[in-house]
């Protein structure tokens, strides 16, 4: 069993949330795979992106703005 680290996006409305997970490869037919612990993170983030609250999704990740730009 081998692991490594990812980042993963995030987006939820105007915000993007970088969060580092481990991928877990078994190299069985269904890896690479998350842990229960970071699948539940991502879920932790995207929900605070979706209330507004980044405080809560910046201690888990990297939280960036989306500013569209007029052309």
């Amino acid at each position: 069993m081998n692991t490594r680290r990812r980042t993963k996006i995030v987006r939820e409305g105007q915000y993007i949330a970088e969060v580092e997970v481990e991928l877990i490869d078994t190299g069985e037919d269904w890896s690479p795979y998350l842990s229960v612990e970071d699948a539940y993170k991502l879920d932790h983030v995207r929900a605070a992106l979706r209330c507004g609250d980044l405080k809560t999704a910046a201690r888990l990740g990297r939280v960036f703005t989306l500013n569209p730009i007029a052309v």
